[in-house]
């Protein structure tokens, strides 16, 4: 073999490994340059990684996600895989949510990430363009399930084209209430926004808030204030509109009268939930993901229904993905795992036992998901839950729009100033 032909298929081998080219386009191109298939499938044995063979020998799955405390069905989840593949050990790395972003750039600039990443929906995307995850379209191809999953989440995982991951769950908010302290009232569930208002004004009592969320300056505040964005008729791309005005001032509103605690910029979602279990506020925005813990830690009568409507209803569509690291050494094992995690009976039980929901349209429709009238709320909030699909840009337009509400709450700002001053550095980043 000569040099010239030499270089070509080194930088092949290392696309096979990396997940950029399937065994066969190489086979395909190697004898192009006129290497024999025998030959290519010796290099293909001796290359591994995601288009390869997986090792036989012990392999450790190192693994970054950002669950605080970790479900039990996720815990469950790790513990079997090792029983199942009993040459693989997982080691995950739980890193708080408002850090992962900024550790997975540094990690990708260092060459020092793990093999696979959980990632928050919204920023796939943006980890795809900047090539820090691996292209899994032909093994995605190749497994052939990608028509069970639901649009939105699965859009999530692709990038011009190609696929760089797999939804694992998704998720959406509804409002939880205090059942005893609306009847003990005389408060019927609030419908609309003024209804939620007046409640929550009722409710208000010494040590205890109408309501409790999240607005920190984080993903977590973003994901439960877009909601009333979209509530109120506006979009991020009419930030500077008076409908998006009104959707800020109405929190500006709650948190003036004392109905929200000014604890809310600093409150993530579970500590907006802590606040509800102990019974130091009647309502609370959340997800499914804190069933299980409404049901182990709220010592009340309690439920939950769609969020409160402003000029029309919304919701927002949550989740997580999986993805493997450009980096990985161990990409086939780490896509085998994956794989695994999506087997009927595998998901469901992580799911189950999370309190979360499928982003599978086959596992959808399991009783298991809708038996529970509590959880059937988020799964009827699904199907029409907003996604935050505006492209790579996303982790930058969010960190404007968080700005702008911690201003205008914490009175830095008004409302709209605040908003007018995000629209102005948005419109630019997003899809044209």
């Amino acid at each position: 073999m000569t040099h010239k032909q030499q270089e070509p298929w080194k930088d092949m081998m290392t696309e096979v490994r990396t997940g950029q080219m399937s065994r066969r386009a190489f086979i395909v191109k190697t004898a192009a340059l006129g290497i024999s298939t025998s030959a290519a499938i010796t290099l293909l044995e001796a290359c591994g990684g995601a288009g390869g063979n997986a090792s036989s020998g012990p392999v450790t799955l190192t693994i970054w996600d950002y669950f605080n405390p970790p479900g039990a069905g996720y815990l469950q989840l790790l513990a079997d895989y090792p029983k199942v593949k009993p040459n693989v050990k997982l080691q995950h790395t739980a890193i708080p949510f408002a850090d992962l972003k900024q550790k997975i750039i540094q990690g990708a600039a260092a060459r020092q990430l793990p093999d696979i990443l959980v990632i928050d929906n919204p920023d796939h995307q943006a980890f795809s363009s900047m090539g820090i995850l691996a292209d899994l379209t032909s093994q995605i191809s190749s497994w052939g399930q990608g028509k069970e999953y639901i649009t939105g989440p699965w859009t999530s995982t692709t990038w011009k084209n190609k696929n760089y991951g797999i939804p694992n769950n998704s998720n959406c908010l509804a409002l939880y209430y205090n059942a005893d302290m609306l009847k003990k009232a005389g408060v019927n569930p609030p419908t609309n926004w003024d209804e939620l208002h007046d409640a929550a004004k009722k409710l208000t009592t010494k040590g205890v808030y109408g309501l409790s969320m999240s607005l920190v300056q984080s993903e977590e505040g973003a994901f439960q204030f877009l909601p009333f964005l979209w509530e109120a008729g506006a979009d991020l791309n009419s930030l500077d509109s008076p409908e998006a005005t009104t959707a800020l001032q109405y929190l500006v509103d709650l948190t003036k009268e004392r109905l929200l605690s000014m604890d809310a910029l600093n409150w993530t979602q579970q500590d907006a939930m802590t606040q509800w279990t102990a019974g130091k506020s009647a309502f609370c925005i959340n997800g499914p993901w804190n069933l299980p813990a409404a049901r182990s830690n709220a010592k009340f009568n309690w439920d939950v229904v769609p969020l409160p409507q402003g000029k029309q209803a919304a919701s927002i569509l949550g989740g997580e993905n999986w993805a493997i690291t450009a980096t990985s050494q161990h990409q086939a094992e780490a896509w085998e795992f994956i794989k695994w995690t999506q087997e009927l009976s595998v998901l469901k039980k992580c799911l189950l036992g999370n309190g979360t929901l499928p982003s599978r349209l086959d596992l959808g429709k399991d009783a298991a998901f809708i038996q529970d009238p509590k959880q059937a709320v988020f799964v009827n909030a699904l199907t029409t839950a907003k996604p935050r699909a505006y492209g790579p840009n996303y982790p930058k337009i969010s960190n404007y729009v968080q700005q702008a509400f911690q201003a205008a709450i914490s009175g830095q700002k008004s409302a709209s100033a605040a908003l007018q001053v995000a629209s102005q550095a948005v419109k630019p980043l997003l899809p044209s």
